[in-house]
């Protein structure tokens, strides 16, 4: 008999002798945040994790590309080139050291992160094309098995299935999705993360908690001391780690995705906070006060990082304002490219959806097409693949 079928046997009367009702409550759980380097960019040599120097002046270059790529995103936006953008200013260490541990087999759903994207071989045009509403970008995403998410938590029950499928195809991978505080307080993160708790998936739910959910602050959103904490009771593991902090990022992922690969899910926190407006659309002003954005910019996590690559003599491997002028470069190249792409004919509203076209989609696009030759003036009336 299974373990878990043992489980369901009717218990012997085993109570704690009292006669006393035993309350469980926050207060029994002690959930510690793993860190590594401190605030003040001290830390302790021993417990930094086994990365070449390269590996760890790769770091920051990546964390300098998200933070330029934000910028940049956020520009054109404002010039009417996208319709909305949600920056990552704030979250690099979160992002890039939780990203530089997967493997290119291992699937990746995100909401708030686009350099893993590009750490894995997606390309920078396809992103703005993306967020240009236009879907080829997300056809190039899944080439490097990556996959961006908008609505809040919507992609969970998809990791869940895409790791039951690695499981039972035995696959040497694991699903990884990139969730928010917010996600955290939806049903579907509730049913997605339950499933692979249950059947023990190869998932690895990895949230960005940076304290708002859009408006809503995550003390408001959640009676829970900690998001960590949430995992126990889906049966699957926690860590919480301090999301500012890009080597305790780094070596708490890593750690999840050992345990994933042996069998245990696992929920990782990473504590960290949105600098920027939840989008470009959205006024942090009306929620928030500039007392907190300030005193979470003097805990910048790429000016921590870099106070540990000078006290390890590594900073003078790396040429900040040249990185920074890669980047620039790489964006202003992806921005002409994706500008280039042709406006789109309207035969292609009938593609896309079959195989082989049905004789009645066929009719209806003949008549579309005479129409339109027959009155060209209705095309000022279509819109072909706006630019914003």
């Amino acid at each position: 008999m299974s373990d878990r079928a043992s489980d369901r046997r009717v218990p012997s009367a085993v109570g704690n002798g009292d006669g006393e009702v035993a309350v469980l409550s926050q207060a029994d759980l002690a959930v510690p945040t793993h860190q590594i380097v401190e605030p003040d960019g001290s830390y302790d040599p021993e417990v930094v994790p086994d990365l070449s120097e390269e590996e760890l002046c790769d770091l920051y270059r990546w964390m300098v590309t998200d933070r330029v790529f934000s910028r940049r995103m956020v520009n054109i936006q404002r010039r009417g080139e996208l319709g909305t953008f949600g920056s990552t200013r704030g979250q690099e260490a979160s992002i890039v050291g939780s990203a530089f541990t997967l493997e290119p087999q291992d699937w990746l759903y995100v909401g708030r992160a686009w350099t893993p994207m590009f750490m894995r071989g997606a390309s920078m045009d396809d992103t703005i094309r993306f967020w240009r509403g236009i879907e080829e970008g997300q056809q190039a995403f899944a080439k490097q098995n990556s996959q961006i998410a908008i609505s809040i938590g919507s992609h969970v029950p998809l990791v869940a299935g895409l790791a039951w499928g690695m499981q039972l195809d035995d696959a040497d991978a694991v699903a990884t999705a990139y969730i928010g505080d917010g996600a955290t307080s939806t049903g579907a993160a509730h049913e997605g993360i339950n499933l692979a708790g249950a059947l023990s998936l190869p998932a690895l739910f990895f949230c960005q908690n940076n304290q708002y959910a859009i408006s809503m602050p995550v003390d408001e959103q959640t009676g829970a001391k900690t998001l960590a904490q949430k995992a126990l009771a889906y049966g699957i593991d926690a860590i919480r780690v301090d999301g500012q902090d890009v080597l305790a990022v780094y070596d708490a992922v890593q750690t999840a995705r050992e345990r994933v690969k042996n069998g245990t899910p696992v929920f990782v926190e990473s504590v960290t906070y949105r600098l920027d407006a939840h989008t470009t659309s959205d006024d942090p002003t009306r929620y928030r006060e500039d007392e907190e954005v300030r005193a979470w910019e003097e805990n910048d996590p790429i000016e921590r990082y870099r106070s540990f690559l000078k006290s390890e003599g590594l900073w003078s491997q790396i040429d900040h304002d040249a990185v920074v002028e890669d980047v620039e470069a790489e964006f202003d190249a992806a921005l002409a490219a994706a500008n280039e792409m042709q406006e789109r004919q309207v035969a292609e509203i009938f593609a896309h959806v079959y195989d082989e076209l049905p004789p009645e989609l066929s009719r209806q696009r003949e008549a579309f097409e005479a129409l339109l030759e027959k009155r060209p003036e209705m095309y000022d009336h279509i819109e072909q693949r706006p630019k914003g």
